[in-house]
Protein backbone atom coordinates (compact mmCIF):
# COMPACT_ATOMS: atom_id res chain seq x y z
CA UNK A 1 0.00 0.00 0.00
CA UNK A 2 2.95 2.39 0.62
CA UNK A 3 4.53 1.85 -2.95
CA UNK A 4 1.06 2.62 -4.36
CA UNK A 5 0.51 5.67 -2.39
CA UNK A 6 4.53 6.67 -3.47
CA UNK A 7 3.12 6.24 -6.57
CA UNK A 8 -0.20 7.82 -7.03
CA UNK A 9 1.69 10.90 -5.49
CA UNK A 10 4.33 10.75 -8.77
CA UNK A 11 1.41 10.44 -11.23
CA UNK A 12 -0.14 13.73 -9.25
CA UNK A 13 2.47 15.48 -9.62
CA UNK A 14 3.18 14.24 -13.05
CA UNK A 15 -0.42 15.17 -14.39
CA UNK A 16 -1.24 11.99 -15.37
CA UNK A 17 -3.83 12.01 -12.73
CA UNK A 18 -5.63 14.69 -10.89
CA UNK A 19 -6.23 14.42 -7.15
CA UNK A 20 -9.82 13.45 -7.06
CA UNK A 21 -9.07 10.31 -9.06
CA UNK A 22 -5.82 9.10 -6.82
CA UNK A 23 -8.13 9.44 -3.67
CA UNK A 24 -10.75 7.55 -5.13
CA UNK A 25 -7.94 4.81 -5.91
CA UNK A 26 -6.40 4.96 -2.68
CA UNK A 27 -9.48 4.64 -0.67
CA UNK A 28 -10.79 1.64 -3.34
CA UNK A 29 -7.22 -0.48 -2.36
CA UNK A 30 -7.39 0.37 1.06
CA UNK A 31 -10.85 -0.98 1.38
CA UNK A 32 -9.96 -4.41 -0.26
CA UNK A 33 -10.74 -7.38 1.58
CA UNK A 34 -7.65 -8.86 4.04
CA UNK A 35 -7.49 -11.68 2.03
CA UNK A 36 -6.87 -10.17 -1.16
CA UNK A 37 -4.02 -8.22 0.92
CA UNK A 38 -1.91 -9.96 2.67
CA UNK A 39 1.23 -9.41 5.23
CA UNK A 40 4.61 -11.13 5.15
CA UNK A 41 3.07 -13.85 8.13
CA UNK A 42 0.52 -15.07 5.16
CA UNK A 43 3.07 -15.17 2.24
CA UNK A 44 5.27 -17.09 4.37
CA UNK A 45 2.94 -19.42 5.64
CA UNK A 46 1.58 -19.85 2.19
CA UNK A 47 4.98 -20.27 0.68
CA UNK A 48 6.19 -23.29 3.36
CA UNK A 49 3.66 -24.64 3.58
CA UNK A 50 3.67 -25.41 -0.35
CA UNK A 51 6.90 -26.61 0.11
CA UNK A 52 5.90 -29.41 2.97
CA UNK A 53 2.72 -30.45 0.99
CA UNK A 54 5.13 -31.38 -2.06
CA UNK A 55 7.57 -32.57 0.07
CA UNK A 56 5.23 -34.52 1.79
CA UNK A 57 4.10 -35.61 -1.51
CA UNK A 58 7.56 -36.60 -2.75
CA UNK A 59 8.23 -38.83 0.27
CA UNK A 60 4.83 -40.70 0.25
CA UNK A 61 5.09 -42.05 -3.53
CA UNK A 62 8.91 -42.39 -2.98
CA UNK A 63 8.31 -44.63 0.23
CA UNK A 64 5.81 -46.54 -1.79
CA UNK A 65 7.75 -46.89 -4.81
CA UNK A 66 9.29 -50.29 -4.83
CA UNK A 67 5.11 -51.67 -4.56
CA UNK A 68 3.78 -49.93 -7.60
CA UNK A 69 3.80 -50.95 -11.10
CA UNK A 70 5.35 -48.85 -13.73
CA UNK A 71 1.72 -47.75 -15.21
CA UNK A 72 0.64 -46.64 -11.35
CA UNK A 73 3.94 -44.98 -11.00
CA UNK A 74 3.44 -42.96 -14.59
CA UNK A 75 -0.05 -42.01 -13.28
CA UNK A 76 1.18 -40.81 -9.59
CA UNK A 77 3.95 -38.86 -11.49
CA UNK A 78 1.47 -37.43 -14.25
CA UNK A 79 -1.29 -36.66 -10.76
CA UNK A 80 0.90 -34.87 -8.77
CA UNK A 81 1.03 -32.02 -11.78
CA UNK A 82 -2.45 -31.84 -12.91
CA UNK A 83 -3.29 -31.77 -9.26
CA UNK A 84 -1.04 -28.67 -8.49
CA UNK A 85 -2.21 -26.76 -11.42
CA UNK A 86 -5.71 -27.47 -10.86
CA UNK A 87 -5.80 -26.31 -6.95
CA UNK A 88 -3.95 -23.42 -8.71
CA UNK A 89 -6.89 -22.92 -11.32
CA UNK A 90 -9.30 -23.10 -8.49
CA UNK A 91 -7.47 -20.46 -5.93
CA UNK A 92 -6.67 -17.90 -8.47
CA UNK A 93 -10.03 -15.51 -7.68
CA UNK A 94 -10.32 -17.13 -3.88
CA UNK A 95 -6.63 -16.42 -3.01
CA UNK A 96 -3.92 -15.38 -6.12
CA UNK A 97 -1.06 -16.03 -3.93
CA UNK A 98 -1.95 -18.79 -2.99
CA UNK A 99 -2.38 -20.24 -6.63
CA UNK A 100 0.66 -18.86 -7.58
CA UNK A 101 2.80 -21.16 -5.23
CA UNK A 102 0.42 -24.21 -6.47
CA UNK A 103 1.56 -23.44 -9.72
CA UNK A 104 4.80 -23.50 -9.27
CA UNK A 105 4.78 -26.63 -7.31
CA UNK A 106 3.01 -27.93 -10.80
CA UNK A 107 5.84 -26.61 -12.70
CA UNK A 108 8.78 -28.27 -10.21
CA UNK A 109 6.70 -31.47 -9.97
CA UNK A 110 6.84 -31.47 -13.53
CA UNK A 111 10.49 -31.83 -13.90
CA UNK A 112 10.59 -34.90 -10.70
CA UNK A 113 8.12 -36.06 -13.84
CA UNK A 114 10.08 -36.13 -16.44
CA UNK A 115 13.21 -37.69 -14.93
CA UNK A 116 10.98 -40.30 -13.00
CA UNK A 117 9.44 -41.27 -16.19
CA UNK A 118 12.53 -41.52 -17.83
CA UNK A 119 13.83 -44.15 -14.89
CA UNK A 120 10.49 -45.96 -14.71
CA UNK A 121 10.71 -46.88 -18.44
CA UNK A 122 14.75 -46.73 -18.41
CA UNK A 123 14.90 -44.42 -21.06
CA UNK A 124 19.12 -44.26 -22.15
CA UNK A 125 18.69 -40.41 -23.64
CA UNK A 126 20.38 -37.67 -23.93
CA UNK A 127 20.47 -35.85 -19.79
CA UNK A 128 20.30 -32.13 -20.71
CA UNK A 129 17.05 -33.21 -22.76
CA UNK A 130 14.73 -33.18 -19.42
CA UNK A 131 16.02 -30.47 -18.14
CA UNK A 132 14.89 -28.69 -21.86
CA UNK A 133 11.34 -30.30 -21.57
CA UNK A 134 11.01 -28.78 -18.25
CA UNK A 135 12.53 -25.26 -19.31
CA UNK A 136 9.67 -25.69 -21.87
CA UNK A 137 6.97 -26.28 -19.40
CA UNK A 138 7.61 -23.81 -17.27
CA UNK A 139 7.78 -21.28 -20.53
CA UNK A 140 4.39 -22.13 -21.37
CA UNK A 141 3.32 -21.44 -17.76
CA UNK A 142 5.08 -18.38 -17.61
CA UNK A 143 3.57 -17.31 -21.00
CA UNK A 144 -0.06 -18.16 -19.76
CA UNK A 145 0.06 -17.21 -16.17
CA UNK A 146 2.45 -14.07 -16.55
CA UNK A 147 3.94 -14.77 -13.08
CA UNK A 148 6.63 -14.14 -11.09
CA UNK A 149 7.83 -17.79 -10.12
CA UNK A 150 7.22 -18.84 -13.96
CA UNK A 151 9.14 -16.50 -14.52
CA UNK A 152 12.00 -17.32 -12.07
CA UNK A 153 11.66 -20.84 -12.96
CA UNK A 154 12.50 -19.97 -16.71
CA UNK A 155 15.51 -17.63 -15.76
CA UNK A 156 17.02 -20.82 -13.54
CA UNK A 157 15.66 -23.55 -16.17
CA UNK A 158 16.60 -22.25 -19.37
CA UNK A 159 20.34 -21.48 -18.77
CA UNK A 160 20.72 -24.94 -16.73
CA UNK A 161 19.87 -26.29 -19.86
CA UNK A 162 22.45 -24.60 -21.97
CA UNK A 163 24.73 -25.19 -19.18
CA UNK A 164 24.25 -29.49 -19.56
CA UNK A 165 24.71 -28.94 -23.32
CA UNK A 166 27.95 -27.40 -22.98
CA UNK A 167 29.22 -29.78 -20.54
CA UNK A 168 27.86 -32.68 -22.99
CA UNK A 169 29.44 -30.93 -25.75
CA UNK A 170 32.71 -30.52 -24.32
CA UNK A 171 32.95 -33.77 -22.43
CA UNK A 172 36.52 -35.20 -23.37
CA UNK A 173 36.56 -38.37 -21.44
CA UNK A 174 36.21 -37.42 -17.94
CA UNK A 175 36.38 -34.46 -17.95
CA UNK A 176 35.77 -31.36 -19.88
CA UNK A 177 38.22 -30.17 -23.21
CA UNK A 178 41.00 -27.23 -21.99
CA UNK A 179 39.33 -24.12 -21.66
CA UNK A 180 35.63 -24.65 -22.16
CA UNK A 181 34.82 -24.10 -18.07
CA UNK A 182 36.85 -20.62 -18.56
CA UNK A 183 34.34 -19.79 -21.17
CA UNK A 184 31.50 -21.62 -19.08
CA UNK A 185 32.16 -19.57 -15.55
CA UNK A 186 32.37 -16.14 -17.64
CA UNK A 187 29.23 -16.51 -19.01
CA UNK A 188 27.43 -17.52 -15.84
CA UNK A 189 29.01 -14.55 -13.98
CA UNK A 190 27.99 -12.11 -16.49
CA UNK A 191 24.14 -14.04 -16.81
CA UNK A 192 24.46 -13.39 -12.60
CA UNK A 193 25.31 -9.77 -13.07
CA UNK A 194 22.56 -9.23 -15.38
CA UNK A 195 19.66 -10.99 -13.38
CA UNK A 196 21.48 -8.89 -10.47
CA UNK A 197 21.53 -5.67 -11.99
CA UNK A 198 17.89 -5.95 -13.63
CA UNK A 199 16.11 -3.78 -11.26
CA UNK A 200 15.31 -0.12 -12.09
CA UNK A 201 13.65 1.39 -9.72
CA UNK A 202 10.49 1.25 -7.32
CA UNK A 203 7.63 0.14 -9.89
CA UNK A 204 9.55 -3.09 -10.65
CA UNK A 205 7.48 -6.12 -10.65
CA UNK A 206 7.95 -9.12 -8.53
CA UNK A 207 10.21 -10.61 -11.10
CA UNK A 208 12.89 -8.44 -11.88
CA UNK A 209 12.81 -8.48 -7.75
CA UNK A 210 13.45 -12.40 -7.94
CA UNK A 211 15.71 -12.08 -10.01
CA UNK A 212 18.28 -9.71 -8.05
CA UNK A 213 18.25 -12.46 -5.19
CA UNK A 214 19.01 -14.95 -8.07
CA UNK A 215 21.63 -12.99 -9.42
CA UNK A 216 23.10 -11.63 -6.17
CA UNK A 217 23.33 -14.91 -4.31
CA UNK A 218 25.48 -16.26 -7.49
CA UNK A 219 27.36 -13.34 -7.95
CA UNK A 220 30.42 -14.33 -5.72
CA UNK A 221 30.01 -18.00 -6.34
CA UNK A 222 30.64 -17.44 -9.98
CA UNK A 223 33.89 -14.98 -9.14
CA UNK A 224 34.94 -17.79 -7.73
CA UNK A 225 34.37 -20.07 -10.66
CA UNK A 226 36.33 -17.80 -12.80
CA UNK A 227 39.11 -17.95 -10.48
CA UNK A 228 38.88 -21.80 -10.16
CA UNK A 229 38.51 -22.44 -13.62
CA UNK A 230 41.63 -20.61 -14.87
CA UNK A 231 43.99 -21.62 -12.18
CA UNK A 232 42.57 -25.12 -12.57
CA UNK A 233 45.47 -27.70 -12.84
CA UNK A 234 46.26 -28.36 -16.61
CA UNK A 235 46.41 -32.33 -16.31
CA UNK A 236 42.95 -32.68 -15.76
CA UNK A 237 42.19 -31.74 -19.58
CA UNK A 238 43.22 -34.33 -21.84
CA UNK A 239 41.89 -32.94 -24.80
CA UNK A 240 41.84 -28.89 -26.13
CA UNK A 241 38.93 -27.51 -26.97
CA UNK A 242 38.45 -27.19 -30.83
CA UNK A 243 38.22 -24.14 -32.82
CA UNK A 244 35.18 -23.92 -33.67
CA UNK A 245 33.57 -25.28 -30.72
CA UNK A 246 35.64 -22.70 -28.65
CA UNK A 247 34.45 -19.61 -31.41
CA UNK A 248 30.87 -20.81 -30.94
CA UNK A 249 31.16 -21.00 -26.74
CA UNK A 250 32.61 -17.41 -26.59
CA UNK A 251 30.23 -15.77 -29.03
CA UNK A 252 26.96 -17.63 -27.32
CA UNK A 253 28.53 -16.93 -24.02
CA UNK A 254 28.96 -13.13 -24.10
CA UNK A 255 26.61 -12.41 -26.55
CA UNK A 256 23.62 -13.77 -24.62
CA UNK A 257 23.69 -12.64 -21.68
CA UNK A 258 24.78 -9.00 -23.07
CA UNK A 259 21.83 -9.20 -25.17
CA UNK A 260 19.60 -10.14 -22.32
CA UNK A 261 21.34 -6.97 -20.18
CA UNK A 262 20.31 -4.54 -23.15
CA UNK A 263 16.71 -6.27 -23.44
CA UNK A 264 16.43 -5.80 -19.23
CA UNK A 265 18.28 -2.10 -18.60
CA UNK A 266 18.84 -0.18 -22.52
CA UNK A 267 21.21 1.81 -22.87
CA UNK A 268 22.60 1.83 -19.09
CA UNK A 269 23.59 -2.22 -20.37
CA UNK A 270 27.16 -0.23 -20.87
CA UNK A 271 27.76 -1.27 -17.41
CA UNK A 272 27.10 -4.75 -18.21
CA UNK A 273 29.71 -5.04 -20.79
CA UNK A 274 32.38 -3.11 -18.72
CA UNK A 275 31.44 -6.18 -15.85
CA UNK A 276 32.28 -8.73 -19.21
CA UNK A 277 35.44 -7.09 -20.23
CA UNK A 278 36.45 -7.37 -15.77
CA UNK A 279 35.45 -10.49 -16.08
CA UNK A 280 37.54 -11.69 -19.56
CA UNK A 281 40.57 -10.40 -18.01
CA UNK A 282 40.16 -12.02 -14.65
CA UNK A 283 39.53 -15.02 -16.47
CA UNK A 284 42.72 -14.58 -18.73
CA UNK A 285 45.12 -13.44 -15.84
CA UNK A 286 46.79 -16.84 -15.60
CA UNK A 287 49.11 -17.49 -12.04
CA UNK A 288 49.42 -13.51 -11.12
CA UNK A 289 48.46 -14.01 -7.53
CA UNK A 290 48.55 -10.80 -6.11
CA UNK A 291 47.41 -9.34 -9.29
CA UNK A 292 44.08 -11.16 -8.93
CA UNK A 293 43.41 -9.85 -5.38
CA UNK A 294 44.24 -6.33 -6.96
CA UNK A 295 41.69 -6.86 -9.53
CA UNK A 296 38.91 -8.37 -7.60
CA UNK A 297 39.30 -5.34 -4.98
CA UNK A 298 39.10 -2.65 -8.25
CA UNK A 299 35.74 -5.37 -9.27
CA UNK A 300 34.14 -5.02 -5.95
CA UNK A 301 35.32 -0.98 -5.72
CA UNK A 302 33.37 -0.95 -9.15
CA UNK A 303 30.44 -2.47 -8.17
CA UNK A 304 29.97 -0.09 -5.67
CA UNK A 305 30.23 2.63 -7.84
CA UNK A 306 27.63 1.02 -9.95
CA UNK A 307 25.22 0.96 -7.12
CA UNK A 308 25.78 4.93 -6.97
CA UNK A 309 25.24 5.30 -10.33
CA UNK A 310 22.15 3.38 -10.33
CA UNK A 311 21.18 4.39 -6.38
CA UNK A 312 20.86 0.86 -5.43
CA UNK A 313 21.82 -0.38 -2.32
CA UNK A 314 22.05 -4.05 -3.08
CA UNK A 315 25.29 -3.34 -5.32
CA UNK A 316 26.42 -1.57 -2.90
CA UNK A 317 26.22 -3.85 0.13
CA UNK A 318 27.34 -6.65 -2.13
CA UNK A 319 30.21 -4.83 -3.65
CA UNK A 320 31.25 -4.01 -0.09
CA UNK A 321 30.99 -7.72 1.11
CA UNK A 322 32.73 -8.49 -2.13
CA UNK A 323 35.71 -6.53 -0.92
CA UNK A 324 35.80 -7.68 2.30
CA UNK A 325 36.12 -11.38 0.97
CA UNK A 326 39.14 -10.56 -1.12
CA UNK A 327 40.54 -8.80 1.83
CA UNK A 328 40.30 -11.88 3.77
CA UNK A 329 41.17 -14.41 0.98
CA UNK A 330 44.50 -12.53 0.31
CA UNK A 331 45.18 -12.58 4.32
CA UNK A 332 44.70 -16.27 4.40
CA UNK A 333 46.50 -17.05 0.96
CA UNK A 334 49.43 -14.67 1.32
CA UNK A 335 49.94 -13.07 4.67
CA UNK A 336 49.03 -16.19 7.25
CA UNK A 337 51.59 -18.35 6.30
CA UNK A 338 54.59 -15.73 6.82
CA UNK A 339 53.62 -14.96 10.45
CA UNK A 340 53.55 -17.34 13.70
CA UNK A 341 50.74 -18.65 15.00
CA UNK A 342 50.04 -16.17 17.33
CA UNK A 343 50.84 -13.33 15.38
CA UNK A 344 48.64 -14.61 12.39
CA UNK A 345 45.84 -14.92 14.75
CA UNK A 346 46.31 -11.83 16.73
CA UNK A 347 46.09 -9.75 12.41
CA UNK A 348 43.24 -11.91 11.59
CA UNK A 349 41.31 -10.37 14.75
CA UNK A 350 42.60 -6.74 13.86
CA UNK A 351 41.32 -7.31 10.64
CA UNK A 352 37.92 -8.52 11.53
CA UNK A 353 37.35 -5.76 14.11
CA UNK A 354 39.21 -2.63 12.54
CA UNK A 355 38.80 -3.33 8.47
CA UNK A 356 35.08 -4.70 9.70
CA UNK A 357 34.31 -1.24 11.41
CA UNK A 358 35.70 1.04 8.88
CA UNK A 359 34.10 -1.33 5.97
CA UNK A 360 30.42 -0.86 8.01
CA UNK A 361 31.33 2.83 8.25
CA UNK A 362 31.62 2.95 4.77
CA UNK A 363 28.81 1.04 4.03
CA UNK A 364 26.25 3.26 5.46
CA UNK A 365 27.57 6.05 4.70
CA UNK A 366 27.41 5.11 0.86
CA UNK A 367 23.72 3.75 1.27
CA UNK A 368 22.47 7.21 3.03
CA UNK A 369 24.01 8.96 0.26
CA UNK A 370 22.19 7.19 -2.05
CA UNK A 371 18.93 7.39 0.01
CA UNK A 372 19.77 11.04 0.52
CA UNK A 373 19.46 11.58 -3.70
CA UNK A 374 16.20 9.63 -3.62
CA UNK A 375 15.31 6.16 -1.99
CA UNK A 376 15.07 3.09 -4.61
Amino acid sequence: MTELKTLLTRWVQAGLLDESAAERIRSFESGRSPAQNLRWPAILAIAFGALMVGSGVLLFVAAHWDQLSPTVRFLAVLSKVAVFHLAGVWFTDRMPKLATALHGLGTLALGAGIFMAGQIFHLQEHWPGGIMLWALGAWLGYALLKDWVQGTLVALLTPAWLIGEWQVATLRGWSMADGAERILAISCFLLATTYFTGRRGQEDGLLRKSLVWVGGLAFIPCVFGIVAATHGHSWWHQVELGGGLATFGWIAGLLVPLGLAVWMRGRAAWMNVAAGLWALLLGFMGSWQWQIYAWCALGAAGLVFWGLLDARRERVNLGVAGFAITLLAFYFSSVLDKLGRSLGLMGLGLVFLVGGWQLERMRRMLNAKIAAGGTR
